[in-house]
Formats: C-alpha cells, sequence, structure tokens
C-alpha cells in the first residue's frame, strides 16, 4: 500500500514541542516495523487533523492580512502626518558590488565604515541621524527603487546555503510559527536540509539564518566594514517569510536594528517603550501579547529597497501580506555598549584599589550601625541615618579618583576586538600580506620563503582598528582581529605579549595609520629590532607592506 507523504511540519508536530530535545542520545533501537504500521492510522489520523488546524489557521491569517492590504492605501494617507517626521524618500544609489568596489579603493577603512553606512541609511546624513535619531526614534526610509540593496543577499543564496554549507537546525538555523497569538520553534535535530526546510516554509513556518556572515561572503565584508562605523560588532540575521504568515511575536530587543528589506514586502508595527525601565533595555523582551503593547507609533509596509531604524526597547512585529513573500535582513549592533556596561568594570576596579591604597575604605563600619541601617530600620528618623549616608556618599565620591578608566575601556577593547569578524582583504591587501606571500612548493622544492622585510620597507596596519595595545596591570598584550573566524567566538581571543621596549613602535604604526611608515623609522633601540618586530607583526597578518614582497 502506498504511504501518504508526511510534510516536515506535519512530522514535528506528531513530536512533542513542549519539552527540548533530550541532551543526551538515547540508546539504538531496532526498528519496530510491525508497532509503524499498527499505528499507521493513529499517524495519518493526527497528520490529517494537524494538516486541517494549519489551514484554517492560514485562511483565518490570510482574511486578516487581506484587511492589512487593503488598509494598506489607507495607512499611507492616515499616517502622512505622523511619517513626515519618520520616513525619507531616498534615492537611487549605487549598486552594491560597485561600492563595494569602490570601497576596495579607499584608503582609510575608517573613511570605508562611513561611506558604507551612509550608503545604507540615505538620504539621511549620517551626523543628523546620530545626532537626532540613533537610540531616541524609530525612521523609515521608502525609495521606490526594488534594486537598492539587490546583492547584498537573496532567496537563491539562501538556497544555496542550504545545498552547500552544514546550517545547523537551532546554531544556524530557526523555523519559528506565530499563530493565534502563540510563538512557536520548530527546530528538528541536525543540519538543515533543502528537502525539509523548504517543505517547513511551505507549511508556513518562518526561517531565521542567524549568522549569514558565516556563509555569504558579501554579508562578511558588509559586516565587517560597518563594525569600524559602530566600534561595536555588527551582526546580522536573515528574515524568510512566507505569504500571508507571521514568524515572530511582538517583543523588543537590546540591540540597534536596521531592518534592510531585501525581496517582497511585509507590513511592520512599532510601538514606544512602555515604561521608563524599558528604554533603552540591558536585556530583550520575552513575547508579547498583541494586549499588553498599545497602539503602533509607526505602521508601514516596507517594500524591496526599503530601509527601517528602530532604537533597543522599542517594541515590534511583522507580518507578511497574503500576496508577496518578505526576504529581509537585520543589521544590528551596540549590545552592551552602554555606560552602564563600561561602570560594571570601572567601579569594582576602582574599589579594589582604594581599598589598597586609601585607609578610610579600610576603616571597620560602627559597632552599632545594625540597629539603625538596613531595610528593617528605613523608616526610623535617627540621626545616625543621615552621619552614615554622608560617609557612603564621601566615600563614593573619593572612588572616582581611583577609577582606572583607560584600563576598563582596554577589557572592553580586547572584549570588542574578540567579537569583530576578520577584515575581507582587498586584491592589493592580498597582495602585500602574509595570506598572498609568495612561499610556496615548486619543482621538488620550497620557494621564496621569508619575509624580504628590511629597514627600507614601507608598512602598515591592515585596517584602523584591527588591532590595539591592551595593559593587564602586569604586561602590555598587542589584541587583534586578522586571525579571527566568521563564526561568531569560534577562536579563543587573539592576541600576544609585546616586549616593553616595542610598545612605542606598536603605537607609532597605530597613530601613523593610514600613512605607510618605513621599518627604519620604528622607534627602536637597533636595526635589528626593528626588523624583528615587523617580521613578527607581518607574520600575524596585523601589517601589510605598501608593495608586494
Amino acid at each position: 500500500m502506498e504511504r501518504k507523504h508526511m510534510s516536515a511540519f506535519a512530522l514535528y508536530q506528531t513530536l512533542s514541542v513542549d519539552e527540548p530535545p533530550p541532551v543526551k542520545k538515547p540508546p539504538p533501537q531496532v526498528p519496530a516495523k510491525k508497532k509503524k504500521k499498527k499505528e499507521n492510522g493513529v499517524a495519518a489520523n493526527k497528520v490529517n487533523t494537524l494538516k486541517a488546524q494549519m489551514k484554517a489557521e492560514r485562511k483565518k491569517m490570510r482574511k486578516k492580512l487581506l484587511r492589512s492590504a487593503q488598509m494598506e492605501e489607507s495607512l499611507k494617507g492616515n499616517t502622512e502626518k505622523q511619517q513626515q517626521q519618520e520616513c525619507v524618500n531616498g534615492d537611487d544609489g549605487e549598486a552594491l558590488d560597485a561600492l563595494l568596489a569602490d570601497l576596495a579603493r579607499v584608503n582609510n577603512s575608517r573613511d570605508r565604515a562611513s561611506q558604507l553606512f551612509q550608503w545604507l541609511i540615505n538620504p539621511i546624513p549620517a551626523k543628523a541621524f546620530f545626532r537626532e535619531t540613533w537610540e531616541k526614534k524609530p525612521i523609515l526610509v521608502q525609495r521606490k527603487n526594488p534594486d537598492y540593496y539587490k546583492g547584498l543577499f537573496s532567496t537563491a543564496e539562501f538556497d544555496r546555503i542550504l545545498r552547500e554549507e552544514d546550517v545547523q537546525y537551532g546554531v544556524n538555523l530557526d523555523v519559528t510559527s506565530y499563530t493565534n497569538g502563540k510563538r512557536k520553534t520548530h527546530n528538528p535535530p541536525g543540519r538543515a536540509l533543502p528537502f525539509t526546510v523548504w517543505d517547513f516554509y511551505g507549511s508556513g513556518c518562518s526561517l531565521r539564518l542567524l549568522n549569514p556572515q558565516a556563509f555569504s561572503s558579501t554579508v562578511w565584508n558588509v559586516l565587517s566594514i560597518l563594525q569600524e562605523q559602530f566600534g561595536s560588532m555588527a551582526g546580522a540575521n536573515i528574515y524568510l517569510t512566507p505569504p500571508g504568515t507571521q514568524g515572530f511575536a511582538p517583543h523588543y530587543d537590546d540591540i540597534e536594528a536596521f531592518v534592510v528589506q531585501l525581496e517582497g514586502k511585509k507590513h511592520w508595527r512599532v510601538y514606544n517603550p512602555r515604561t521608563d525601565d524599558e528604554v533603552l533595555p540591558v536585556l530583550s523582551s520575552p513575547n508579547f501579547n498583541q494586549a499588553d503593547i498599545g497602539r503602533p507609533i509607526l505602521e508601514v509596509v516596507l517594500e524591496a529597497g526599503d530601509l527601517l531604524y528602530f532604537p533597543r526597547g522599542f517594541i515590534h512585529q511583522g507580518d507578511c501580506l497574503p500576496d508577496a513573500h518578505s526576504l529581509h535582513i537585520t543589521i544590528s549592533s551596540y549590545q552592551k555598549n552602554s555606560w552602564g556596561d563600561l561602570l560594571q568594570k570601572v567601579v569594582p576596579a576602582a574599589l579594589e584599589i582604594a581599598m589598597e591604597e586609601d585607609v578610610e575604605f579600610r576603616q571597620g563600619l560602627p559597632v552599632d550601625y545594625l540597629t539603625y541601617m538596613g531595610v528593617q530600620n528605613s523608616d526610623k528618623d535617627d540621626p545616625r541615618r543621615t552621619k552614615f549616608f554622608s560617609r557612603i556618599e564621601s566615600l563614593m565620591k573619593k572612588l572616582k579618583n581611583y577609577a582606572p578608566v583607560d584600563a576598563a575601556v582596554d577589557q572592553k577593547a580586547r572584549e570588542y576586538l574578540h567579537d569583530c569578524l576578520p577584515p575581507v582583504l582587498t586584491a592589493e591587501e592580498l597582495a602585500s600580506s602574509v595570506q598572498g606571500a609568495p612561499a610556496r612548493w615548486e619543482c621538488g622544492q620550497v620557494v621564496d620563503v621569508g619575509t624580504r622585510i628590511n629597514t627600507q620597507t614601507q608598512v602598515r596596519v591592515l585596517r584602523a582598528g584591527c588591532a590595539r595595545l591592551c595593559s593587564d596591570g602586569e604586561a602590555v598584550h598587542l589584541c587583534y582581529t586578522t586571525d579571527n573566524s566568521r563564526v561568531y567566538h569560534k577562536e579563543e581571543p587573539k592576541s600576544f605579549e609585546i616586549k616593553p621596549e616595542h610598545t612605542d613602535a606598536i603605537e607609532f604604526l597605530i597613530h601613523s595609520y593610514p600613512k605607510f611608515v618605513t621599518v627604519g623609522s620604528f622607534p627602536c633601540d637597533s636595526a635589528d629590532d626593528r626588523v624583528a618586530l615587523a617580521e613578527l607583526l607581518f607574520e600575524r597578518g596585523i601589517i601589510h607592506t605598501a608593495e608586494p614582497l
């Protein structure tokens, strides 16, 4: 008897979705063919019931979204006054491949970053954006140009990645749905293969590719450039949503989000933070019910080529209209990059130093302080409490004198350099760096071995932000990004100790960027020291030469 095909979604739904998969694999079992045959009728009933439920839910959703589509024109009129402050009309711009080729010829990586960011948010001037919009309010750019972001990513690229790369459910890909107010994740274990993934999609599930920079060289290139604009890790997720569906519940994030519409269109609603405590939050929110979030401050249909930015803490949700799928990439930054995050490093260190150096911080508490301080005594009108608070205030004021701010910034810098993507080398950089060095096996022997650097060789650091001197109080290390992985934190932080007599030369190199300087100009004790330091930095991929060696 011919077996009915069971879709991946229906098959998944027959499993328990309320409990996470077990950590340990169960012992192998002998296939129970007779049992399968016996239960075939039950399974078929489950599948048919679930398919019917899914069909009914999708029909209901389509009707709802059809009303949304019919309201689209009225939305444009009803919110026209509101969106005069929040919506900007864009221009045609430059194709991404041509732009990246032009940027490869820009001499300074910081200039590359600012130019690429300007392209991303065009026509809003970057300075005005950071002054008036960044961390403050959402903004919409409607371009009427579906090809503006063409080349950044596509559904064809998504399909290629599924076929050619090792994409794992839960690690690289999430399968999600949001129906009847409930958000569900449908990830089976193992590799995400096209047969199953596209079956999920055909059943109405959304697909989220979690780290596209690991698979797409273009996304990697764009993010590796933008991270210098933000001075903070630039990340991304890709979202592919079927027509007439929604994949995620309303929520807010802990990152600054740039939603770049690549294909199709999507209906977005953005809401103000509900309370002051949710303005620029430290952590992302749980999923909200529709009743929890009030009325949207911005409601719009994003079409290919459009951009929507909103700060962390702004609640948002997006759903697909019935007549088109949606593909967008969310570019994000500024996670855990606040003054408070820096002070979490400054204050404990300052207190430790103060206790070592200042006897006031080591003097004992009053012997009777427990009788008038603490919650149970907080309502007492006791002059000893006033004196106690005055002493705390005095010590807090003194604490700032012991704050190792530069050392704390270096700790943040180490974390940032560990988060960073490695740079994408231009053809010229490849030819003049260790990655393009001519050493090879030829005619039965190794040829062109050695760096051939001398005091006349001109060098510079590979990128403005690819290396940084950091001190832990005992030694100075050079932290760098050039050996990082495209997969987030796959590698340990990259650094090595610098001899005290070489720190001035490293600072000289970093501060000279983007100019090339001769190795002979390094402020070292001898010519041998200068060449040895240059060879070390070249071998680590931190510097490159003005001309191929």
